[in-house]
């Protein structure tokens, strides 16, 4: 018999602890990196949550794997915001009333392109490495026809720093980490929810 029922008024995991757990123990199967690499390579395009979600479960299940996940993530989210460019670029006109407003605002957008017009490079550079939406960016681009090379360059470096320092810390720190993430995980996932929230405000007043 289940230990939990047999107490009235013990509560059961929240939804998200419980995917936090079930994701945790995917660290050591071989479809956990392709999950990751999957999520990464979407995100940059179309889908709402970041990998970094993912990541962090990953490397807390299996810490000296950091550095492994965390190139996973960043190759494929490089490969998926090539895909968002080639979107923007060669589809935009097919696939405008999906991503408008479904996936972004227009004045997000609108501002993103501006954006492109003062330093490219330094506004993918940007929206890489923060919680800025990448996707927009990646989309954008390639209506913008901005610079492919460029473009590229400044996807691996942004994107390649932010998950590298994620897993750099998990590597060094996991132990701690995943206590923490243990005992204060509710306020962790409204964190996290809060920067994705913050993200897509920023585009606003980006200069």
């Amino acid at each position: 018999m289940n230990p939990v029922s047999t107490v009235p008024n013990a509560k059961r995991p929240h939804w998200l602890r419980r995917l936090y757990d079930w994701t945790l123990q995917w660290a050591e199967r071989p479809g956990g990196a392709w999950a990751l690499f999957f999520i990464a390579f979407i995100e940059s395009s179309v889908f709402p949550v970041p990998p970094d979600v993912l990541l962090i479960a990953l490397c807390v299940g299996a810490p000296r794997k950091s550095f492994r996940f965390a190139t996973i993530c960043a190759v494929g989210s490089v490969l998926g915001g090539m895909f968002g460019y080639l979107i923007g670029y060669a589809a935009w006109h097919a696939v405008k009333g999906f991503f408008i407003p479904y996936v972004f605002s227009q004045a997000a957008f609108d501002k993103v392109a501006s954006l492109y017009q003062q330093n490219a490079f330094l506004a993918v550079l940007t929206a890489a490495f923060t919680p800025i939406p990448y996707k927009v960016f990646t989309i954008a681009a390639g209506v913008c026809e901005v610079a492919f090379a460029p473009f590229v360059v400044a996807s691996a470096i942004g994107r390649s720093a932010r998950f590298f320092l994620v897993g750099g810390l998990i590597f060094v720190f996991g132990a701690r980490i995943r206590a923490l993430l243990e005992k204060y995980f509710d306020w962790f996932a409204w964190l996290l929810l809060a920067l994705g929230i913050a993200g897509f405000v920023a585009v606003k007043y980006l200069k």
